[in-house]
């Protein structure tokens, strides 16, 4: 499937499909079961043209498996939410039973992530606050025994209906993708910037945002954890911009006749081409 947008904007990388699958592609990346890894860095590949398959046992860390919708993966963290939300603020050397699980993690996990355990991420003020924000994700079991990251050009919408569609866009094409999304639409505000991890503003939340009734597009890869792993495949200059299925058929239905066929946009995206 080809995107009227993307030839519009003049997108450097693959639109990459998010689709629940009962089958698994022969030939797609996959992390090994039980092993770290971090979903952008499979949302990088799929960007650039390879497909990713994840299931309820390869979804490669705890935000990565709350992002592709395998329920509450902070369950599995060592040492549980509670940890989990002392290892996103403050860390967990401050109280015994943090520090009890932090010894255990020193002997099995890299030096990197033992130090931000016990010192924290320090992303969110403290662990309350954390746990809030647990709390107001909106978790879900899984929707189907796989996830896939798939390029959109490889999509036949005959036999596959993505969840989300997503671009990696730079900061004028994120721009043009805002109009876009507000341009048949009531209101200013169908487009947000929720705080979450990169996995989630490409997955989880934009799986919400579908199950609306008037579905916003979802502006991520603002997860400078995620960043780290994005930025040597992608390029540092870009966010993502994720649609659920249905806003981005809308938004492909208006791209003739708007401002995208205008001088304004012409002047910006041109440049690109040279």
């Amino acid at each position: 499937m080809e995107s009227r947008i993307a030839t519009a904007i003049n997108h450097k990388h693959h639109p990459v499909a998010v689709i629940f699958s009962n089958d698994k592609p022969d030939g797609a990346l996959q992390f090994k079961p039980g092993k770290w890894g971090c979903v952008m860095f499979m949302f990088a590949n799929a960007a650039r043209g390879k497909i990713a398959v994840f299931d309820a046992e390869t979804y490669g860390c705890w935000g990565g498996g709350v992002g592709l919708g395998f329920g509450n993966a902070y369950e599995a963290f060592p040492g549980g939410v509670d940890c989990f939300a002392h290892f996103l603020s403050s860390g967990n050397d401050g109280w015994e039973t943090g520090r009890q699980v932090g010894e255990g993690v020193k002997e099995a996990a890299g030096k990197e992530f033992a130090d931000d355990f016990l010192k924290g991420e320090r992303y969110v003020k403290n662990p309350d606050l954390v746990k809030e924000w647990i709390n107001e994700l909106p978790i879900t079991d899984p929707a189907s025994p796989y996830v896939l990251f798939k390029p959109l050009s490889e999509v036949n919408p005959e036999n596959e209906t993505p969840a989300t569609v997503v671009f990696v866009a730079d900061a004028d094409q994120l721009s043009a993708l805002v109009i876009l999304a507000n341009y048949a639409r009531r209101g200013m505000e169908n487009v947000i910037i929720p705080w979450a991890a990169g996995c989630q503003t490409v997955g989880l939340l934009p799986f919400r945002e579908g199950r609306s009734e008037s579905p916003r597009a979802v502006v991520g890869l603002t997860d400078i954890s995620a960043r780290k792993y994005t930025r040597k495949l992608l390029g540092a200059e870009y966010l993502t911009f994720a649609m659920p299925w249905t806003l981005f058929q809308e938004m492909e239905a208006h791209v003739d006749g708007s401002f995208l066929q205008r001088p304004t946009w012409q002047s910006l995206v041109e440049p690109q081409k040279s």
